[in-house]
């Protein structure tokens, strides 16, 4: 099957999160499957940073960048991608099946403006981004008003991380005036592959670099250093904490400053370390020196930082918004609430003071993944929903 992914950004701009995780392990696990794939992007990198605008392959997926006229736009979520109507132009009329990544792109007016009679059916994947409340409100809604609906007709079908993203999708559907069909709607996971995380770097190099004692136990936060991430609650739930470190690992968003000045107000600045982005053997490091992987979100899709710890043999503390019951249910993670930070450390406190639990806890979380969030899984179930489709 010929798979053409739209998506504003994409490996190596791992800097803007979960998203390009997330399309590159799924657009990789179609590729080791059999199928031709083929990703359309912009070159988006890190830090402001451009990737070069040409066609190559990664990891046996084709990669189209088109350049971003005015790339300070990406403050906002939006793309100036010059030439992608051109692109899409010339490779919609190869795809068998056109999969759309967030919902509110321009990549994706681009797309679904050369949709219609003869093209391949169109899927969409949210990744979280749907609600109002998960950032950037306003422009959400001024967008829905002007092209909310008219996009949404566009899409035959919508592969939701979690059942309660595909009751969102359901509900916007209907803030649109449009009847969503049970078959139009899919609960497909984020995944991960579990050999990346299953021989971990020898313990105590992370903490070594970064002056975290050996033998102190360590809470790791990953992700954007965004408010609604939640680190600012795991900085004052250390202050309850005080044989415990707290290192920060993640790209900042704004916040960084904030959570350096709220350590120091705090008094534990001397037990909080912020790394910024951290990846490949970096990233390893870190997992294999933390005790527990704490994640106090809100607006959250489904986290692919704790699906990764999990593979890792992490135990999780996790908030409901992280959308993973199955991890406290399979004894591999603790809950979150309400975001507290008195409730925070409650939760805390007893996993770091004993290491026998969280040995089993690990245990349980990288079953969990196996049996449930593994990329081929994913994948498969992905391309059987293509199947559908292209049969009509």
């Amino acid at each position: 099957m010929r798979v053409l992914h739209v998506v504003p950004y994409y490996a190596p701009a791992w800097g803007f999160g979960g998203v390009v995780r997330a399309v590159h392990g799924l657009a990789g696990a179609l590729a080791a499957q059999g199928h031709a794939v083929t990703v359309l992007t912009t070159d988006a990198g890190d830090r402001g940073q451009r990737l070069p605008v040409r066609e190559e392959v990664l990891d046996g997926v084709r990669v189209l960048r088109c350049r971003n006229l005015l790339p300070a736009l990406r403050k906002l979520n939006l793309s100036s991608p010059a030439g992608m109507g051109a692109a899409l132009r010339s490779s919609l009329p190869d795809a068998d099946i056109l999969h759309l990544h967030e919902f509110r792109t321009v990549e994706n007016l681009w797309a679904l403006a050369l949709t219609g009679r003869g093209s391949p059916p169109v899927v969409l994947s949210p990744h979280g981004t749907l609600g109002y409340g998960a950032g950037r409100r306003w422009i959400k809604r001024g967008w829905d008003a002007l092209a909310g609906r008219w996009s949404a007709r566009r899409i035959d079908h919508v592969a939701a991380l979690t059942a309660d993203e595909a009751a969102g999708v359901r509900a916007l559907w209907q803030q649109f005036g449009i009847a969503l069909p049970d078959h139009a709607v899919s609960v497909i996971p984020n995944g991960v592959n579990p050999a990346e995380f299953a021989d971990l770097p020898e313990r105590g190099g992370f903490r070594t670099r970064w002056g975290i004692p050996l033998e102190a136990p360590l809470v790791l936060f990953m992700g954007r250093l965004h408010r609604r991430k939640g680190a600012h609650l795991l900085v004052e739930a250390l202050t309850l904490l005080p044989q415990a470190w707290l290192a920060v690992v993640g790209p900042d968003e704004g916040e960084l400053a904030g959570l350096q000045a709220l350590a120091q107000q705090r008094g534990v600045a001397d037990r909080a370390v912020f790394t910024g982005l951290l990846t490949g053997a970096d990233k390893l490091a870190a997992l294999a020196d933390a005790a527990v992987l704490a994640l106090p979100a809100v607006g959250e899709g489904l986290p692919m930082v704790v699906l990764e710890a999990m593979a890792a043999g992490l135990p999780v503390a996790i908030s409901d918004e992280c959308h993973l019951p199955e991890a406290i249910q399979a004894g591999a993670g603790v809950r979150l609430e309400p975001l507290e930070a008195a409730t925070i450390a409650a939760a805390l406190g007893p996993l770091l003071a004993d290491p026998a639990r969280r040995e089993a806890m690990g245990r349980a979380a990288r079953a969990l993944v196996a049996e449930r969030f593994t990329w081929d899984r994913v994948a498969a179930a992905m391309a059987a929903v293509y199947q559908r489709l292209q049969r009509g």
